[in-house]
């Protein structure tokens, strides 16, 4: 997104993620050997651009680094907070050290400032940014409102996002590699798994414009359902996005005849479910 709106992270910490380096950013700046920095483990980035590396190493060989990265302590040596890539490029150019500022921040600032910095550039897939912002309300226990202000975005923004992870692996698989985009995949959400996937394939093949994507799913939405295809409750489908919400994670709830069913609550990693179990124990 090309303007972030004021996230409350400070001056200081605003400086440390534009493009140019302030005066003040510079006085705080020192050189870091390279081999005592580790990845940031807050990473919401998932993949890095082979030639947007290249070129941006074939830069530092020419005129060095020039924004310095942001790092936090950790250990015996750092994390990375901000700049990665100009950090895997000075690798790849043949750097021993860096130029850095070093804050000492918590895990949630951490990931905080990790979003903003990438998605001040679009680096991040609709999906990085969903599942960067549910991470901020399983493991830190956010709400949506909060990791919009934090951010600097709305929170229908933050709900409409999240709402992605909902969608089969397949056509998130579509949005990471930016063959979909968020106004393209949202109508999917809430449809059929094998009609929402053939919607993504046709809209990739003919192009369609969101809009042109919302009318698709409409129609799809009151083609009857199949036999042996259960129609889901408009109740039941409320009930499902409000859990979803509340929890931050894909929440499915399965209805038999007799009254009986089952819940089923997705996640991806160990922490997602430790953070639900807190939840609940509350």
């Amino acid at each position: 997104m090309a303007v972030i709106k004021s996230r409350g992270l400070g001056r200081g910490l605003n400086a440390l993620l534009g493009d140019t380096p302030t005066p003040e950013v510079m006085r705080q700046t020192s050189q870091i050997p390279i081999l005592k920095i580790k990845p940031n483990s807050y990473q919401p980035r998932t993949s890095f651009m082979s030639e947007e590396l290249n070129s941006l190493t074939e830069s530092i060989r020419r005129d060095g680094v020039l924004m310095p990265v942001l790092l936090r302590p950790k250990g015996e040596g750092y994390e990375l907070i901000a700049g990665e890539r100009r950090w895997r490029a000075s690798q790849a150019a043949g750097l021993t050290e860096i130029p850095a500022v070093v804050r000492n921040v918590d895990d949630l600032q951490a990931l905080e400032l990790a979003i903003v910095e990438n998605e001040q550039r679009d680096d991040l897939t609709a999906i990085e940014s969903a599942g960067a912002y549910q991470r901020m309300i399983i493991e830190f226990g956010c709400t949506q409102q909060q990791v919009a202000e934090k951010i600097g975005v709305s929170r229908v923004q933050v709900s409409n996002l999240i709402r992605l992870l909902q969608l089969s692996e397949p056509i998130k698989h579509m949005i990471e590699k930016r063959e979909l985009n968020m106004g393209q995949a949202r109508p999917l959400v809430g449809l059929p798994t094998d009609a929402a996937e053939r919607l993504a394939r046709l809209c990739i093949e003919q192009c369609w414009s969101a809009r042109q994507m919302e009318k698709e799913a409409k129609k799809a939405a009151k083609v009857p359902a199949v036999v042996n295809k259960k129609v889901v409750d408009a109740d039941v489908l409320a009930l499902q996005e409000e859990l979803t919400h509340k929890l931050g994670l894909p929440i499915e709830i399965i209805t038999k005849k007799n009254g009986a069913g089952e819940m089923r609550i997705g996640y991806t990693r160990a922490a997602e479910l430790d953070g639900v179990l807190r939840k609940l124990r509350e």
